[in-house]
């Protein structure tokens, strides 16, 4: 982070804030003509510090009406045993995020569910059979204060 300057700060802040902006209207944005935005964006990208572009959906209008954030622990601690079921976690688009923590739990789960019937089904069926799982605890989200909106850049 410290071989960017503040124009590259205000163009990652810009960007992150609308992933669509226009090249010319980032320019105008962050006080550049066109040309050297456009390069400045293309070297950003290139230097690993934009992953990617996507669009942020509403879960109200895809019918998700349950977040849950799900405490995964293991009772035995193989390696083995937790590739398999990161590459199992992989594949579950339900499971928006997963972490490997510290703490009395292996994994924090983050799960979408159309209602808490749909996410016991979820649970049971899915979650707990997952290699290694031997308990698993839910914290139901009841209303989302902040969502995420992208990273802090000083």
């Amino acid at each position: 982070m410290s071989d960017l300057d503040r124009t590259d700060r205000a163009i990652l802040a810009e960007i992150q804030r609308d992933g669509r902006i226009s090249n010319a209207r980032l320019a105008e944005r962050v006080g550049l003509s066109e040309t050297p935005c456009a390069r400045r964006l293309k070297r950003l990208e290139a230097d690993g510090y934009i992953e990617g572009y996507r669009a942020v959906l509403s879960r109200t209008a895809l019918g998700l009406g349950v977040v849950a954030f799900c405490l995964v622990r293991f009772s035995l601690h193989d390696r083995s045993l937790a590739n398999r079921f990161e590459r199992d976690v992989q594949g579950l688009p339900r499971i928006v995020a997963c972490h490997n923590v510290s703490g009395t739990a292996d994994y924090l789960l983050q799960i979408v569910s159309r209602d808490l019937d749909d996410y016991g089904v979820f649970m049971r069926d899915v979650v707990r059979a997952l290699p290694g799982v031997t308990s698993v605890e839910s914290i139901l989200s009841l209303n989302e204060v902040k969502r995420y909106v992208g990273l802090p850049l000083p």
